[in-house]
């Protein structure tokens, strides 16, 4: 690349003004006194006087205030901080609130763990209450406790929880309005979320039903079909011998769940199977307890698995719901929401001897029930040979411990698809509108929803949390009237059913035949986080605001919660709406273990963010986090924060000598054709890296960025240190390149390393106003970098070898011949003879004087080759 002779625009760099830099720069203490002056200044305190077009509105995900943070917080927090950055530095009014998430299973676990304590709501409240001061180390023996007085307890933890969270993440250095912040049982949320209810209901969207439904027999709840996970657990195959009604012999069965057998409905077989033909709709008697059953056919049934008959139970499995509802079968179920067999033997049980052999399971978990079942069948001998070992899945809840039971239970849904095909299509057609980062996250979205195999289950059995703002009418026998419930006036939301009073009732009527009840449930956790957006921007409590914000911008989040979080929020966003909740979704990859395993709490494999960030510093754990593409699982990686620390320190340092160099005139010029190609390679590095945070790829533009970086450091400084140290117009060429080069340098940086641009930025700001190129109170405030006025200040750049690179790669040869000698760098060099073509030697002419003096060589030869295989530099050092 050759560049012109004439000089590039002119830069205007007061001499008058000398930076403030420190004689022993450093990183110590800058997290603290950054946060504490951008706090003070309200360096990010959200303008809602801006425009919508102006503004870039941020749906944060609320993290689960349950005990502390772990680096998979600090990892994708900072990423979306990154992008929070950049924007703002675009020009954009970036809206970017705090919320926690503080209801739920996880805080009533914390709590419970913590104080000792469980909620009874039968025991009466205690003013005043003092909990234990010891939590036993039986859960048996926690204290029992009123849910008025729970819940004290609950936001008790939670507000300190908070705090511990938002200054973990002010260290971190989230450019969050901490005045925007919000919690998800607020008194406004809570409003927010029963309006929203209640909007759906009155639309026919949401409402209740007594269903099979999956039950956590520990949590004591309902759980939806988002929340399950399969976890591989040991089980046996069991052949069971049923008995054709017709004479005709035996029906062989395999089962994991021999226990089941009394709650037997039907036994099922694929329609096209031709060893059944003859059976459907015929009968069979079940083994030990000898109810009659029909064979049916059912295109789910496999062929394949075991002898093709599968045994359908009320309930055993998800599967057998779908059967049960498609087939019509009876309801037999004998678990109850304790996990455990009915103490009494169920009506269908005609002869004593099926009566008898029940009770030998009644009143078992699942687990003693099936081995005593084992024992039944194997002295009936209807048990053929011995159980077959196998791994298996098994459904959990995600945050439980124990197998789910199926469970008829009343509950509330919410449509979402999974019933109505057009309803699915209009969710799928939304996920259509956001652009998601990466695209092919999209695909998990659309599979999620293909999937659903029924609506979204929103009521917990639980007591922290959003209540359902509903009452029932009682019947003269005390019986609720489910189907006709009593609905408030959105005007008096929040409501508790269980101390409020719907009107025209009075308190004394409160469960009394004739009188009411309210609804005891609460809503599940996704229903109030999937209105965030709608939550953060005020809906229907600020409306000035809601119109500035909503739809938002951004949804970040991890990938492994889009079937919760992020499918719950289209759906509210598109009953309400009719809109998509946000124009992208960026989403963050899980945190690894050295083995290439998630980390995670339940694991005991989770690392604290506080160890690391005071080891490390901040900025070296932001470049940490933001090294790591876009929905990439990424490996702990302490190293990583050793080079990110190194980088943070090396930006100390070449800012100090490129602003301690010397002054520069008012109407400096950039002249010297090294350094106007080392703008021009600036300028193209500017439009790379903004081109990859437009498209969320935040990872790219650190790259580049600092793979230029060190190259300006190791290459440009070294070979114009000595010319900028001088008094003549080449130095102040020198200058006047280095201030605008780092001025673009720490605005690259600084979505990425916070703290230490702001420092040297701050050096900038005298006492006689900001020094040219670095205005703005904070660099947090400027204007990101403008490639158009770099080309500018290069001039006219043509095609071929770059002046900086051939210099460079020069400096490179001669620096490795003084290493391989074993000598300092300040060594003098006696001659170097570079051999090259004659557009690279040109090239190496331009900046003969600074390679000459980086060098320390004495004397440079260039001699021209026509090939350039036969280029090459050969280095003699001076003798002594």
């Amino acid at each position: 690349m050759s560049v012109r002779p004439a000089a590039g625009a002119p830069v205007r760099l007061d001499a008058m003004a000398a930076p403030n830099v420190p004689e022993k720069p450093s990183l110590e203490g800058l997290e603290a006194r950054w946060d504490e002056r951008w706090q003070a200044d309200g360096t990010y305190r959200f303008d809602r006087t801006k425009t919508r077009a102006d503004v870039y509105a941020i749906d944060t995900p609320p993290p689960t205030v349950s005990g502390s943070l772990h680096v998979g917080h600090v990892f994708s927090y900072t990423q979306t901080d990154a992008i929070a950055r950049f924007q703002r530095m675009r020009g954009r009014e970036v809206f970017y609130p705090m919320g926690w998430d503080d209801n739920g299973l996880p805080t009533e676990r914390r709590v419970e763990n913590y104080f000792g304590v469980r909620c009874d709501p039968t025991v009466p409240y205690v003013e005043d209450f003092t909990p234990p001061g010891t939590a036993p180390k039986e859960r048996r023996d926690y204290a029992a406790i009123s849910r008025r007085n729970f819940i004290e307890l609950c936001e008790r933890l939670t507000e300190t929880d908070e705090q511990a969270f938002e200054d973990v993440f002010r260290r971190l250095g989230l450019s969050v309005d901490w005045q925007l912040t919000y919690t998800t049982v607020s008194e406004r949320t809570q409003r927010i979320s029963q309006r929203a209810f209640l909007r759906n209901l009155a639309r026919g969207e949401a409402y209740s039903t007594e269903a099979p439904s999956l039950w956590d027999t520990t949590f004591q709840t309902a759980v939806a079909q988002a929340e399950l996970e399969d976890r591989e657990r040991p089980g046996a195959y069991h052949d069971l011998a049923f008995h054709r009604t017709d004479g005709g012999g035996d029906v062989i069965i395999s089962t994991t769940r021999p226990e089941l057998v009394v709650s037997c409905v039907a036994l099922v077989a694929h329609p096209d199977d031709e060893r059944y033909q003859a059976l459907f709709d015929s009968t069979v008697t079940t083994p030990a307890f000898g109810v009659e059953v029909p064979f049916r056919a059912h295109p789910l049934a496999e062929p394949d698995k075991g002898t093709g008959v599968a045994m359908i139970c009320t309930f055993g499995d998800t599967t057998d719901v779908t059967w049960w509802r498609e087939l019509d079968l009876q309801t037999r179920a004998v678990i109850g929401k304790d996990g455990r067999l009915a103490s009494e033997p169920p009506a269908w049980l005609a002869s004593g001897e099926a009566r008898e052999r029940y009770g030998r399971i009644a009143g078992k978990a699942a687990g003693g029930a099936r081995q005593a079942m084992v024992e039944i069948l194997g002295e009936t001998g209807e048990l053929l040979g011995e159980p077959k070992p196998i791994t298996h899945p098994v459904k959990f809840y995600e945050k439980g411990d124990r197998p789910l039971e199926i469970v008829t239970t009343r509950q509330w849904y919410i449509r979402n698809g999974g019933r109505s095909a057009e309803l699915r299509e209009e969710l799928l057609a939304r996920g259509r509108e956001v652009a998601w980062h990466p695209e092919h996250m999209r695909h998990r979205f659309d599979n999620w929803v293909e999937g659903l195999n029924g609506d979204w289950l929103v009521s917990r059995q639980r007591f922290f949390g959003v209540p359902f703002p509903l009452w029932y009418p009682v019947d003269a026998e005390g019986r609720p009237d489910h189907d006709h419930p009593i609905v408030p006036d959105e005007a008096s939301l929040p409501i508790d059913p269980q101390s409020h009073v719907p009107p025209g009732f009075s308190e004394a009527q409160r469960g009394q035949p004739g009188g009411f009840m309210g609804d005891p449930d609460v809503m599940d956790t996704w229903a109030t986080s999937s209105l965030t957006p709608m939550i953060a921007s005020g809906w229907e409590e600020d409306a000035d605001l809601f119109e500035r914000t909503y739809p938002m911008d951004l949804r970040p989040q991890a990938h492994d919660i889009i079937r919760t979080w992020l499918f719950s929020t289209v759906v509210r966003s598109h009953l309400e709406h009719k809109t998509a909740p946000w124009a992208h979704a960026a989403l963050a990859g899980w945190i690894l273990d050295p083995d290439r395993k998630k980390m995670s709490k339940s694991k005991g494999n989770v690392v604290v963010p506080t160890a690391m960030l005071e080891e490390y510093g901040t900025d070296a754990v932001r470049y940490w986090s933001t090294s790591a593409r876009p929905g990439t699982d990424t490996a702990f990686d302490a190293g990583q924060m050793k080079i990110g620390r190194r980088l943070a320190m090396k930006v100390l340092n070449a800012s100090r000598f490129a602003l301690g160099a010397g002054d520069v005139a008012v109407e400096g010029v950039v002249t010297e054709p090294i350094d106007r190609a080392m703008l021009a390679e600036l300028a193209d590095l500017v439009d790379e890296a903004t081109r990859a945070f437009e498209a969320y790829d935040y990872a790219r533009a650190l790259q580049r960025s600092e793979e230029f970086f060190w190259r300006f450091c190791d290459d440009h400084l070294e070979l114009v240190k000595g010319r900028a140290y001088g008094d003549s117009a080449a130095s102040t060429s020198a200058r006047v390149a280095l201030r605008t080069a780092l001025s673009t340098l720490l605005r690259l940086f600084a979505p990425f390393l916070p703290f230490v641009t702001e420092e040297v930025w701050s050096w900038c700001q005298t006492d006689d106003g900001p020094l040219p190129g670095f205005t703005a109170g904070s660099i947090h405030r400027a204007a990101w970098p403008d490639s158009a006025s770099l080309r500018d200040a290069a001039g006219t750049v043509a095609d071929g070898p770059s002046v900086l690179a051939v210099s460079a790669e020069v400096l490179g040869r001669v620096r490795k011949a003084k290493s391989d000698a074993k000598v300092s760098m300040r060594a003098e060099v006696a001659t170097v003879v570079v051999s090259d073509t004659a557009e690279r030697l040109a090239a190496l002419g331009a900046a003969a004087d600074d390679l000459r003096d980086a060098g320390k060589v004495a004397d440079l030869t260039l001699v021209e080759v026509a090939d350039a295989t036969a280029a090459g530099v050969e280095v003699t050092l001076a003798a002594g």
